[in-house]
Parts: structure tokens; C-alpha cells; sequence
């Protein structure tokens, strides 16, 4: 956490503190956009419904003093409280990121999406962003006049389902180049360098070729920062259109099932709140972060010492102190337990003694 707060410094982003309450209607009214739309209430002393923060984003967005002339740039380290995907009750989540509000611009989405390769690059070098816009796919969707439709598809975007994609297609009666443009979507991935081109040719209107344009702005960004080798274009990566207007991405690292790093543009939740500015951020979840590299861990500690009494404690501090210093882990106790070790010693008036080691 302070490695990444150094990281978002570097670049401006200054600490944002935020209460742990916001007024419920905040959340009611915005539960497309959270992860979790249980969220947890209570009334305080004033007779005002309150809400234990589910959602970082919404708390600041909520809060951003005035329009695009006001630009904010803000980084965090916060809590927030959501029901886990197993259910079980309420779960306290550590979450850090960052956010800038106001105008947002080709550059500043290259500078916040070079800064969350360089998180996850913090985390583990085996690691890739994934990349979308939202403007190109609803671009796209806006050809198919049905609202219900543009819905389906796009949940069987999400899913890529290429074969659903076409069935949905003819069903709402659209064009057989729109059809084969979102099936093509539905299963495109690899470098924005081998992307790009292919979306170039899919543009049928200004607001897919607004996009392409972005992106082309960012992947110059990425590659003037050399932060472009992590990045991956998948077009199943998809949101809501109500909130999400630009870039999407999740980051993933090696070791952990799910995205640790969700984040986007979402110009149309600042609008939502009647604020006339653009904001795009991201957020880290590093709870999902504590079992990382677990599988890999045979040992409690490289070096356990038992010992007796306290009357080696004189002989048995600076053993641990040389011990740690060296860059080795060691544990001393009077009892072996059930702790694993490389190695296991006893501290004895004669100094250390070695009892068992495993190499």
C-alpha cells in the first residue's frame, strides 16, 4: 500500500480522505454501478438514512467541487463494506486507487491506465491489464434500434458467446455487417496494436471512430511511459452504459482467480450526479492480495529456535538478530508446536545447536 501510494504521488495524485458514511440515496440510486447492491444501513440521531460505504468512486464523485475547470486528482487508501460472492454476511474489504475528476482528456486516461500497469507491475511481475471502450461497443449497438436487444447482446458479449451474439442479431432484425461486427468483438483479444487496425475497419459512425481515436492516444501514452507491454485489448470486458462512456480495463495477476484492479472512464455517472465534467479512475482490491503466492510457501519460518528457560536470553538475542539481519526468517519459543521450518535449532548455555534440518 505505501509502495503504491509513492507511486500515485509521483504523479500528483494527492490523499484523499473520505468519511466511512454517505446518505443512502446515494447508493439507492446508483446500485447499477456498484459491485455489491447489498448495502449495509442504519439511522443516525438526525432521522437520516445512512449507509456504511460500499463504494469508493460514488463517495468522491459525489463530493467533487465543481465542473471540468476544477480538476481533481486524488489517490486513497479506504475501507469499504460489501456482501462476498459466496454470501456468508458483510465482509470489510482494504481498497486503494486513485481518481481524476474533471477534464479528462486522451492523455490523462493514458496516465491513469500506465499507473494501474505499474500497480499491478507492484504486485507481481507475471500480471496483464485488459482493455476496452465502451464508446466503440455502444457505437456499434446504437445501429440496432431495439434498447432491449442492445441489453442482450450485450450481456452475450460479456459472455462471449459469438453463437448467441448472431441468434440476438437476427432476432432484432439488424444488419448483417452490424451482426458479424460484434460476434468478431466478441472474441477479439490480443495487443491494441493488433486491434486497432481491426476496429479502424468496423467504424461505422463518429462515435465508434471518436473512440478509436482515443485509444490510439492512450496506446501512444502507454508506450511513451513503456508501459505498454502489459496491456491487452479483450472486447468481452464489458459495463454498464449507463455510467461507463470510455475506456474499461481489469487487472490480473498470477496466483489470483478474479481481477484485483477494476477501473474506467465513467463521464456519464458525473453527469448522472448533475456535474458537467469527465472522471475516470481505478480501485485494488487487497484483500484479494493475501493469499498470493501461498501455494508457494512451505514454511512458517525459515529457522525456529526452541530454548528452555530465560537464562539464555542473553545468547539467544543476538543469534535472532544475526539470523534476521542475514534475510532469513526465525521464530524463537519454548515449545516446537506445529510450526514448518527449514530448520530447527536449540538454544542452549554452549550457544546454538542444530536439531533438525530440511533443505
Amino acid at each position: 500500500m505505501l509502495l503504491l501510494r509513492q507511486l500515485y504521488r509521483q504523479y500528483g495524485y494527492l490523499p484523499y480522505k473520505m468519511s466511512r458514511f454517505e446518505e443512502y440515496d446515494l447508493y439507492a440510486e446508483n446500485r447499477k454501478f456498484l459491485v455489491s447492491q447489498n448495502v449495509i444501513t442504519f439511522t443516525d440521531l438526525n432521522g437520516r438514512l445512512m449507509a456504511l460505504k460500499p463504494d469508493v468512486t460514488l463517495s468522491i464523485a459525489k463530493n467533487h467541487r465543481g465542473g471540468a475547470e476544477n480538476t481533481e486528482k486524488v489517490c486513497y487508501d479506504e475501507h469499504v463494506y460489501r456482501v462476498p460472492a459466496h454470501g456468508g454476511g458483510f465482509t470489510e474489504i482494504t481498497q486503494t486507487g486513485l481518481e481524476c475528476i474533471g477534464a479528462v482528456d486522451g492523455y490523462i486516461c493514458g496516465e491513469v491506465i500506465m499507473l494501474a500497469a505499474r500497480s499491478l507491475a507492484q504486485i507481481s511481475e507475471s500480471c496483464v491489464l485488459d482493455l476496452n471502450h465502451m464508446g466503440f461497443i455502444s457505437g456499434l449497438l446504437d445501429e440496432i434500434p431495439d434498447e432491449e436487444y442492445r441489453h442482450q447482446l450485450l450481456k452475450e458479449i460479456c459472455h462471449k458467446n459469438a453463437e448467441r451474439v448472431g441468434e440476438v442479431c437476427a432476432l432484432s432484425g439488424a444488419d448483417e455487417s452490424v451482426a458479424k461486427n460484434l460476434q468478431s468483438l466478441t472474441t477479439m483479444f490480443g495487443s491494441p496494436e493488433e486491434c486497432l487496425p481491426q476496429l479502424k475497419k468496423m467504424c461505422r459512425n463518429e462515435k465508434m471512430a471518436a473512440a478509436c481515436a482515443e485509444l490510439e492516444v492512450i496506446l501512444g501514452v502507454l508506450k511513451a511511459f513503456g508501459a505498454a507491454d502489459k496491456v491487452q485489448m479483450d472486447f468481452s470486458l464489458t459495463n454498464e452504459l449507463e455510467y461507463y462512456n470510455g475506456v474499461i480495463f481489469n487487472g490480473f495477476v498470477d496466483g489470483v482467480p478474479s481481477a484485483v484492479l477494476t477501473g474506467g472512464r465513467y463521464d456519464n455517472l458525473m453527469q448522472k450526479l448533475g456535474k458537467d465534467c469527465g472522471a475516470i479512475g481505478f480501485g485494488i482490491y487487497l484483500d484479494l492480495l493475501e493469499r498470493l503466492g501461498e501455494r508457494e510457501r512451505e514454511y512458517d519460518v525459515d529457522t525456529l529456535i526452541l530454548y528452555e528457560d530465560e537464562s539464555v536470553t542473553e545468547l539467544l538475542a543476538p543469534e535472532m538478530r544475526r539470523i534476521a539481519e542475514s534475510g532469513r526468517s526465525v521464530r524463537a519459543q519454548r515449545e516446537r508446536g506445529s510450526i514448518r521450518c527449514r530448520s530447527l535449532m536449540k538454544m542452549t548455555e554452549r550457544g546454538l545447536v542444530p536439531v533438525d534440518a530440511n533443505n
